[in-house]
C-alpha cells in the first residue's frame, strides 16, 4: 500500500510539474482579427458615412497602422496593416479604428494630394533608418507616426469615428479599447512637444468619457 501511495503521490508531483511547466513556457494566447472581420466592418462604416465601400488594401507592416490616401471622394484607398489586426481582437475595434480614419476625410483633414504615411517616410528618414519603420515607430512609441495631422485633428477625429461606429451599430468602445490595446502592446505616445498626436494617457481618459456620454445619451 505504502508503495503504491509513494506511486499517486510521485505521479501527481509529475503532472503537477508538467501543467507548471506549460503554464510558464506556453506562449500567451493572443486574440486576433482576420480579414474577413475587417471586411465585415468597412462597408457598414462606409455606409454609415455615405462613402463608396472600396476595397482595403492590406500591408505587410508589424506596426499597427491604418491610412487613408486621399485625392478625392472619387479618389482614395484605405489601408490596415497586418499589425493592427494582430493587435485588435474585435469587430467593435476595427469599426472605430475605420470611423477615426473617415473622420481625417469627411472634417476636411486632407489637403490635396495628401496621405498620412508621409509621417512614416518623415520619420524614417530623420532617423537615418528608412526601410525598418516597424522597427522605429516600437521604439519611440509611434511618435510622428502621423505627423500629417495635428493634435485637435486627432481628438475630432476620435469623436467622428466614435459616434460613426454608432451609427454603424458598433459599441462606442470600440476605438478606446483599440487605443488600449496599442498601449498594452507597447505602441504608446508620451507628453512631448515634438509628437503630433496626443499623449496617449490623455487621449484614453478623453475616449473613455466620451463613450460614457454616448451610453448615457449625452
Amino acid at each position: 500500500m505504502k508503495s503504491m501511495g509513494k506511486a499517486f503521490w510521485r505521479a501527481a508531483v509529475l503532472l503537477w510539474g508538467a501543467f507548471l511547466f506549460a503554464a510558464l513556457w506556453a506562449p500567451p494566447l493572443h486574440a486576433a482579427i482576420g480579414k474577413e472581420t475587417v471586411e465585415s466592418a468597412w462597408p457598414r462604416v462606409a455606409a454609415a458615412a455615405e462613402m463608396k465601400p472600396i476595397a482595403i488594401t492590406y500591408e505587410e507592416e508589424k506596426a499597427p497602422n491604418a491610412w487613408v490616401r486621399f485625392q478625392s471622394s472619387d479618389n482614395y484607398s484605405v489601408h490596415v496593416t497586418e499589425g493592427l489586426m494582430k493587435v485588435l481582437s474585435t469587430p467593435d475595434e476595427i469599426a472605430g479604428v475605420l470611423g477615426h480614419e473617415i473622420g481625417h476625410v469627411k472634417l476636411g483633414h486632407y489637403g490635396q494630394g495628401v496621405t498620412r504615411n508621409v509621417g512614416w517616410t518623415l520619420l524614417g528618414i530623420a532617423l537615418g533608418r528608412v526601410g525598418g519603420v516597424a522597427e522605429v515607430a516600437g521604439s519611440l512609441g509611434m511618435n510622428l507616426a502621423e505627423s500629417g495631422f495635428s493634435r485637435e485633428q486627432e481628438v475630432a477625429a476620435d469623436d467622428y469615428g466614435m459616434d460613426l461606429a454608432v451609427k454603424a451599430g458598433y459599441s462606442p468602445w470600440g476605438l478606446y479599447n483599440a487605443m488600449k490595446s496599442f498601449k498594452d502592446n507597447g505602441f504608446k505616445t508620451e507628453p512631448s512637444g515634438f509628437n503630433s498626436h496626443p499623449p496617449t494617457d490623455r487621449r484614453l481618459k478623453h475616449l473613455e468619457n466620451r463613450a460614457k456620454e454616448i451610453e448615457s445619451g449625452k
